[in-house]
């Protein structure tokens, strides 16, 4: 009875229980000190990993932000300086326009003042050989009516320019008496 009661006696074990405890605690030391550096250093250098890929992480992240602020700033740039350049070239636009509009009038007043002054000579020519015709012809339309010759230059001059003035005044009552008949209708 004994030997049953010390078997089952947990303040005095057996001796397989000693047996298998030590050989578990030297399993143990052996673990702690020959596998448990590789494997703590294993999970180390695993933390470490990980620190590091948070913290490239962290500085990429960093650095997307600090390029999307750099796009952000080189695309207002961009905008402002195109808006700047469209203005620029509106502005030079208007200044052709308004430059080739001047320069535009300016030639058609000069070639309005030459085209006046062509007209102008031109209009005295004509008068000028009108006024030969006409005395030619009222020389000899006196001279068939009075019957003598005005052949006499100054004579023929002083009867010409009366003939034209007399006529130069009649055209202009004529041009009078149309305007004032306007008027008292």
């Amino acid at each position: 009875m004994t030997r049953h009661v010390a078997a089952g006696n947990i303040i005095f074990p057996n001796a397989t229980l000693i047996v298998e405890l030590v050989g578990f605690l030297i399993m143990l030391w052996v673990v702690w000190k020959k596998i448990w550096p590789y494997v703590a250093k294993a999970m180390e250098d695993r933390q470490q990993m990980i620190r590091s890929q948070i913290e490239e992480s962290r500085q990429a992240r960093e650095r997307l932000q600090e390029a999307e602020r750099e796009y952000r700033e080189a695309l207002a740039t961009a905008r402002s300086e195109a808006q700047k350049a469209r203005e620029e070239a509106r502005a030079e636009g208007q200044r052709i326009v308004a430059e080739m509009r001047e320069r535009a009038q300016e030639e058609a007043a000069r070639i309005a003042a030459a085209n006046e002054k062509r007209l102008e000579a031109e209009r005295g020519r004509i008068v000028s050989e009108l006024r030969a015709e006409i005395g030619r012809l009222a020389v000899e339309l006196a001279s068939r009516i009075v019957g003598e010759s005005l052949e006499d230059e100054a004579r023929r001059n002083r009867l010409v320019d009366r003939f034209l003035d007399q006529l130069e005044q009649s055209q202009q009552q004529q041009e009078t008496e149309p305007a004032t008949a306007g008027e008292s209708r």
